[in-house]
Order: C-alpha cells, then sequence, then structure tokens
C-alpha cells in the first residue's frame, strides 16, 4: 500500500470518527466551532473520540476500525508516521500529521516520539507548538488581521494573506473587551470563543488605565517556574465548567511603555520582561523553558457535562487543573529576560524614522517595531547575538500586519506583545 493511500485512509477514518462524535453528543452541539472556520482553526483538528457507547454498531465499528490499525508492527508504524511528517512540512496538508495522533493511543505515542519541538524542526503542529520557543535560526513568518467591527485579532501562520482563505492556519485569536476604566484582551484557539472558561482559552493581557503597562496571563504555569501568587481571590472559581479545563491566570510578561511628558512626536518606547523566561537562555548553549504536553488522551472518555447542555465535549490544553487565580509573576529564580524596541534612525530624505524590516513592513505606523534583547554586560553575549531582532511587527496594509518572532518567545508571548500596540495609549502619544 502507498504512502498516499494511507493517509488517505487515516483523513476518511478522522472523519467518520468525526461525524460519529458530532451524533453521540447531538445534533445542537457545537463540534464545528463555527463551520466557516473549522477548517483551519485548532478545534476542527480536535477531533473528539466518540463516547463510549458500550453497545449498538456505531460502537463496535469504532473498536473494529481502530483496532485494524493500532496493531501495526511498531517498525512498521514508525515508518509511515516519519514519512508523513517528512512529506507533510506545511499547513493545510500538515493535517494529516494531526491525523496520525487521533487514530489511537499507540498513533499517537509513536506521533508524539516523531514529531520534534518547534525550536527543533521549527514547524507549528499540535496547538502546544504555540507555547513553545521558536526556531534560533529562522524566524516563525506569520501576519495579523484586525476587525474594527468586532474588536478581534486573528493570527494566522504564512508569509501573507493568501487569495483561498482556507489555506490560511489560524494559530491564535484575541478579542478586546472593554470596560468602564480600561480594556483587556481574551487570547483564545477559536475565533467565536472567548469565554475564559472555554477549552480553548489561552490567556489574556491587561493594561493599567494609562495604557503604559501590560500584564501578560497565561492560562497554565509556565514550564521550570515557581509562580508567586497573590492573595486576592479568584473571580472566575464559579465558572468553572469541567475539572479538566484550567482555571487559574499566570503572569508571564510585562510589556511597558515609556511615558512621554512633552508628547514630542516620535516612535514609541518600549520594554518588555519575560518573567518566565531566564536571560541566560540565549547565550551559547542556553535553553528556554519549553512545554511538551499535549491535548488529554484521545482514546480516554471525555467529560459529558458540557455535551448535556449542547456544547462539545472539553479539551484540555493544560495537564494542570487549578482553583486558584495566581497574577504574581512567574520567576525562573534567575535574572529575567528583559527585551527593548531596537531605536529607529531619522532619514532626512524621507522625513522619517526608519527601521530595517526586510520587506517584511511597507507601510508606516507607529504600531511598528523590533525587539532585541537587553542584556547584562557580565553574561558576555556577542554582540551579534544582541542585535538579532527577536520579534518584528509592522503594517502591510489597511488591518492587516505582519508578525516575525524567534527563539526564545513563543508565538503566544510574541502575539500577546504585539496586542500591546493596539491598545489606546494616552500618556505615550
Amino acid at each position: 500500500m502507498s504512502l498516499k493511500s494511507i493517509v488517505g485512509q487515516l483523513k476518511e477514518m478522522r472523519d467518520g470518527i468525526g461525524n460519529m462524535s458530532r451524533r453521540a453528543g447531538g445534533s445542537d452541539g457545537r463540534a464545528g466551532h463555527g463551520h466557516a472556520g473549522s477548517r483551519h482553526s485548532w478545534p476542527g483538528l480536535w477531533a473528539e473520540q466518540p463516547q463510549r457507547l458500550g453497545q449498538g454498531q456505531e460502537g463496535s465499528q469504532q473498536q473494529q476500525h481502530q483496532g485494524r490499525w493500532a496493531n501495526l508492527p511498531p517498525e512498521l508504524l514508525l515508518d509511515v508516521i516519519q514519512r508523513v511528517e517528512a512529506s507533510e512540512a506545511t499547513w493545510p496538508a500538515r493535517r494529516q500529521v494531526v491525523a496520525c495522533a487521533h487514530v489511537c493511543r499507540s498513533w499517537r505515542e509513536i506521533t508524539k516520539e516523531v514529531v520534534k519541538t518547534l525550536e527543533e524542526c521549527g514547524r507549528i503542529t499540535f496547538p502546544i507548538s504555540l507555547k513553545q520557543p521558536g526556531p534560533r535560526e529562522q524566524p516563525v513568518q506569520c501576519f495579523v488581521r484586525r476587525d474594527r467591527a468586532t474588536s478581534t485579532y486573528l493570527l494566522y501562520l504564512g508569509l501573507s494573506p493568501s487569495l483561498n482563505v482556507e489555506n490560511d492556519k489560524l494559530l491564535l485569536a484575541a478579542r478586546k473587551v472593554r470596560r468602564a476604566t480600561r480594556t483587556s484582551f481574551v487570547i483564545s484557539l477559536a475565533s467565536d470563543d472567548f469565554s475564559h472558561s472555554s477549552s480553548t482559552y489561552v490567556g489574556k493581557l491587561k493594561p493599567n488605565f494609562l495604557g503604559t503597562k501590560f500584564t501578560i496571563f497565561d492560562s497554565q504555569p509556565p514550564s521550570d517556574a515557581v509562580v508567586l501568587p497573590n492573595n486576592k481571590p479568584s473571580k472566575r472559581q464559579s465558572k468553572q465548567v469541567s475539572p479538566r479545563l484550567p482555571l487559574g491566570n499566570y503572569n508571564v510578561a510585562t510589556v511597558t511603555y515609556e511615558l512621554t511628558v512633552l508628547r514630542n512626536r516620535g516612535p514609541r518606547r518600549m520594554q518588555c520582561t519575560m518573567h518566565s523566561i531566564p536571560a541566560q537562555c540565549i547565550q551559547e548553549g542556553g535553553k528556554a523553558p519549553t512545554p511538551t504536553g499535549t491535548i488529554h488522551s484521545l482514546d480516554e472518555p471525555v467529560s459529558t457535562l458540557s455535551s448535556t447542555k449542547g456544547k462539545e465535549p472539553a479539551v484540555e490544553f493544560s495537564s494542570t487543573s487549578l482553583s486558584a487565580d495566581l497574577s504574581g509573576p512567574a520567576c525562573t529564580g534567575e535574572e529575567p529576560l528583559v527585551l527593548k524596541n531596537k531605536a529607529p534612525r531619522w532619514h532626512e530624505q524621507l522625513q522619517c524614522w526608519c527601521l530595517n524590516f526586510r520587506g517584511r513592513v511597507t507601510v508606516a505606523s507607529v504600531k511598528n517595531f523590533q525587539l532585541v534583547a537587553s542584556v547584562d554586560p557580565s553574561l558576555n553575549i556577542p554582540a551579534a547575538e544582541q542585535e538579532k531582532v527577536i520579534l518584528q511587527f509592522g503594517k502591510i496594509g489597511k488591518d492587516i500586519f505582519t508578525m516575525d518572532y524567534r527563539y526564545p518567545l513563543s508565538a503566544f508571548q510574541a502575539f500577546a506583545i504585539c496586542l500591546t500596540s493596539f491598545d489606546t495609549k494616552p500618556a505615550c502619544e
């Protein structure tokens, strides 16, 4: 049997599993999370296992279908998944790699072994890749779409928007929530579900009143970090839908904009303190915290609490279940990594401030920036490493921006930092 036919059968089996799951969960369930965008969003990739029926034709067919593929020799199974992983390097074709992890437990374990971290392979495969540091050599190139009507911001993987929207891979989505005294951004895996108690909730961004300081909260504890909790009781303890859902916010970074007293015209000055990333990680041989957890086991029964209310079964993004809102900074026991915006130069002929974005930014905007490491001289970091752009963000058209990030930032951290550019800053402009 050829590799192409195997992948085709895997896709058919995955679609069949998804159809049976929707029938088991009810016709009014949200199994698709927005039918128009399910083909290129994370929830569409998480084909949940159907509930264990124990009787009926569908249950027997499911067991027979999985048993045939689960009994493949490990050597053959490893070779098949390695071939699929090597051949399907870009989205949407990389969905086939995700399909391999949805077959059964043995396939999932082999897929986890074959698929390397984002830093090692430079490919985004599973949702956990969004919390892993980017590759060291080449940046991950993305773009952001802004929808002014709904105050939403969508992060896609790719150089620029494609003519075929179905080929654009949605990584993260954010919505600006306006309150009486301030605004905040809720970050999710889905473009139509921004509930804090949802399984798609990833984190949030909270500014102060003046718009000079932003705090980035992660829904799950940073890897190899100690979190200093505050003494305030959680306001979301009563909103937990399932014991599998993460119920906590961890302060992983702080973004500060320099206060402009005289209101002189010029580029914004910003500084990012990454509480969960040690400064030593950018040294030669250094290592940034890398989470490796995945969604819950695909061959375990999922909670039926949400499905009884017409909602899809909960999918675990974090391996930890929390009962407190931890808003203290996450500490690694070492000096945190500090990023600063690269100072632009004044162009006399153009009469504007300029930065070299290497063709990735084409429209002048106060939101454009580049971030580099601001390290202590005692760390003996080479000058070339200090000048390396870790994150750049800029405008290329109306409501379209590019975002390129690399090690040691993750996609979630980079996206949250870029969202600070969209908030109103009355004290900085």
